[in-house]
Formats: structure tokens, sequence, C-alpha cells
């Protein structure tokens, strides 16, 4: 078919052009986020489970909450105050990237499709689909959890923010050396 195509100098539709993923996260920066959770061991073992989200334009991390015991009306409620956070903020987001986790239920993903933000599920054990926010967490664990014995979720949060902080500022530092800043929104 291609060779038809090809003799005839007839060039694909847009129909049959293909977006790769990396595409659409480019074409989509300004209106992008992206979501997980890490875990946490404390001095005594216990693991926290830290649920932050990233805004790909501006690389702006909101950690939204840390708990033992993560459950579907917590995570819903996290859901609820990232967008009072993201309105306060004055971000306007159409997609949410988030993996498979059956910490996100149905009412999660309803309470952000009623602020007109698109869920949008990775692949199954396809961690580049979220690489941005899986670069983050690996960052924040070498950064922090690394060098830092942790001894309970209030003790955690604040040092997380900490990190986020100073990331944030390093890299706002970095584009305004190289003379560049974060991707504009679309």
């Amino acid at each position: 078919m291609w060779e038809i195509l090809k003799e005839h100098v007839i060039a694909q539709s847009p129909a049959r052009v293909h977006t790769t993923w990396a595409d659409f996260l480019r074409d989509q920066a300004g209106v992008l986020l992206a979501c997980d959770f890490f875990e946490v061991r404390t001095l005594t073992g216990a693991r926290l489970y830290v649920f932050a989200v990233i805004e790909h334009a501006t690389r702006r991390i909101h950690i939204l909450g840390a708990t033992a015991h993560p459950t579907g009306q917590w995570v819903t409620q996290l859901g609820r105050n990232l967008l009072m956070d993201l309105h306060e903020g004055g971000t306007t987001a159409m997609f949410l990237i988030r993996d498979r986790d059956a910490k996100f239920t149905e009412a999660f993903d309803t309470v952000l499709t009623d602020a007109a933000i698109q869920v949008v599920t990775t692949g199954v054990r396809i961690p580049r689909m979220n690489s941005l926010m899986e670069r983050w967490i690996q960052t924040c664990r070498r950064e922090l959890l690394d060098r830092t014995l942790i001894w309970n979720q209030a003790h955690l949060l604040p040092r997380a923010e900490r990190v986020r902080d100073v990331l944030q500022r390093t890299s706002t530092t970095s584009d305004a050396r190289a003379g560049s800043s974060p991707p504009a929104a679309a």
C-alpha cells in the first residue's frame, strides 16, 4: 500500500499519521500533570506512602500528603486538594497521567473529570510513560531518603517539601544561566 501511495505522490492522511507518546508529552506539556506514589521506610520500619503531582510545563511539584494507609477516600480528597492548588496557582490542566495503582479509584477519576481533566493511565509495567514523575521520585530518594533517616510522617513532609523547593530553585537558576526558561504553556 505504501509503495502505491509513494508511487502516486500521495502524502499520508492525518488519520494515518501516528503520534508517539513523546510527541504527545511535548505538544501537551502546558496542560499536562503527572502523579504517583512513592514509598518511604521510617526508622521503625513503617511504610509511608507519599503522593506527589508534577506540572510538566513548569516542573512545579505538589506534595499533597503522606500516610501509612492510603485509601481510595484519602486519594480522592487529595485530588480535590490538587484542584484547589491548581486553581489558586492559576494553572490550567487538561490531562493527568497516572499509573494503574488500585489506590486510584473511580471516585478520584470522577473528581478530575468533573474539573475537565482527562485521566490518562499508563501502560502496564511501563514507567517510562510517566518518566518525569519517576525521575523526580528518584531525585527525591537520592537527595533526601539516602541522606536522612525519617522518624515519622511529621518528620518526612517538611523535609520532602524542602527538597522540592531546593530542586525547583536549582532548576530555575540553571534555566536562567542557560538563557532559557521552562517550556511555555500551549
